[in-house]
């Protein structure tokens, strides 16, 4: 009997690990295999080297014939005559085209007073920039070259969160590194980068890998590896790519002119809050929130109002705020688009010119500090702005707050500093006309505020309790 249980045994331990292993090849089959892919897309991936010229800082000189003149001149020498050094870096790129075009991150070859790219079979060639966009961070190089293996241009119109990628790069100098991973959203926002939707991986990129291409399971380009999220310098987990998309956009301009343009609306803009939302009378918060019209700006001649809220532009709906600078800036300069916005709580069209976006156009929104005490229900204090105050700030009414306290006004997110020009979509004239209107505010429902808070407005969103 116990041989028999033994033996049982014996068999289940066999029979479960040959499961085991069938199941394992089940899932070997299921993951992809890069190895032909890779090779194929390898011979257009570049290595780019710069070198840039620095200036020594200039020695310190003191009077001459001080011991201390003695010493610097001794283990330093003089100061007039320090000579220049340089400076290298290193990243990747890919070739576009059998002509010699390259293109790379804008960051890989700023500054630099020399480019040499190096191909697949070795050969190094010194290379010229054609055009640079700093805003996409887009570089188009060209080497005096012919008959070379170009990468297929793929669609990041079309990309879903989950699917295979790939990278070649440079990371750290290694020659054609490939690593990979899914994508892991898209249309991601970064600080300061309005104007580029990008894709976020889990791909392993690293110092070196900038510029170089992201590959989709065709084989086909669908990025350009530009950024890290990173505490420590190395990878974390978090890349960014630019679409291709973008990419090649940017590259025809670049090819045909030297230089980008974007289309332009001339406003500031917000994010809509849950709390803007409610005071704006809508029933989720989305869209972007016009904060403060340029002067003689298109969107200020096409009869769009600050408290708007733009919901869809030229067909595109726009469900968050960082969505509507790309929209515009890929519109052509110069052709009219349509605008639908929430005002009032209604839907508007309007048709707007768009124009060419300036080289010093910020959409920014300032930030101050806040102090306590207060001196009405808002827990704020306030003060009445004389002539030259208004004409300082370009501004026909509005109050000051001097203080913040705890109350209402704080959670609101009220700075000292803040001028008030609009409470619950009525102009701000005088403190006393502030306060009636602070009283005559609805209760425990969010009403919108807007404040001039440095060189931009904002909106707030303000709710009083019982």
């Amino acid at each position: 009997m116990e041989s028999n249980s033994a033996g049982k045994r014996i068999l289940l331990v066999v029979v479960a690990g040959w499961l085991a292993s069938f199941a394992f090849i089940a899932q070997a089959r299921e993951l992809p295999d890069f190895t032909d892919l890779i090779e194929k897309s390898s011979p257009a991936v570049v290595n780019i080297s710069t070198t840039q010229k620095m200036k020594h800082p200039r020695m310190p000189r003191m009077p001459d014939g001080t011991p201390f003149d003695e010493f610097f001149r001794h283990f330093f020498g003089d100061g007039d005559h320090v000579p220049d050094f340089d400076t290298h870096s290193l990243g990747s790129g890919f070739i576009i085209s059998a002509e010699g075009y390259v293109l790379t991150n804008n960051h890989v070859v700023d500054n630099a007073d020399k480019i040499i790219v190096r191909l697949s079979d070795r050969r190094e060639l010194a290379a010229k920039i054609v055009g640079r966009d700093e805003r996409s961070d887009i570089a188009l190089l060209k080497i005096a070259t012919d008959n070379l293996p170009v990468v297929k241009i793929g669609d990041s119109g079309n990309l879903k969160v989950g699917e295979w990628v790939y990278a070649i790069g440079s990371p750290f100098g290694f020659d054609h590194s490939a690593t990979a991973g899914i994508i892991s959203a898209i249309g991601r926002s970064l600080p300061a980068e309005s104007y580029v939707p990008f894709i976020q991986t889990d791909v392993a990129i690293n110092p070196g890998n900038s510029g170089g291409p992201l590959f989709n399971m065709n084989g086909e380009v669908i990025g350009i590896n530009s950024q890290i999220y990173s505490r420590s310098g190395g990878f974390m987990g978090l890349s960014f790519a630019i679409p291709i998309d973008v990419a090649m956009e940017v590259t025809d301009q670049l090819r045909s002119k030297g230089r980008v343009t974007r289309g332009w609306l001339g406003i500031l803009i917000q994010e809509v809050t849950a709390e803007l939302a409610e005071s704006f009378g809508m029933e989720k918060p989305q869209g972007a929130l016009v904060a403060k019209l340029l002067p003689d700006g298109p969107a200020q001649k096409a009869g769009i109002q600050v408290g708007d809220v733009i919901v869809e532009f030229d067909g595109k709906p726009v469900e968050e705020s960082s969505m509507l600078p790309r929209l515009v800036g890929r519109s052509k300069v110069g052709e009219a688009a349509t605008v639908k916005v929430i005002r009032n709580g209604r839907p508007l069209t309007l048709r707007v010119k768009i124009a060419e976006l300036p080289k010093d156009e910020e959409i920014k929104l300032g930030r101050d500090d806040t102090e306590d005490q207060s001196d009405n229900p808002l827990g704020i204090v306030v003060e009445d702005l004389n002539a030259e105050q208004r004409k300082q700030l370009d501004v026909t009414g509005g109050i000051v707050v001097r203080k913040v306290g705890s109350g209402p006004g704080q959670r609101a997110g009220l700075r000292r500093g803040d001028v008030i020009l609009k409470l619950n979509n009525k102009d701000v004239k005088s403190v006393s006309a502030f306060a009636k209107q602070v009283e005559a505010l609805p209760r425990n429902k969010s009403v919108p505020i807007l404040v001039q808070r440095g060189r931009s407005t904002l909106f707030l969103a303000l709710k009083l309790e019982e």
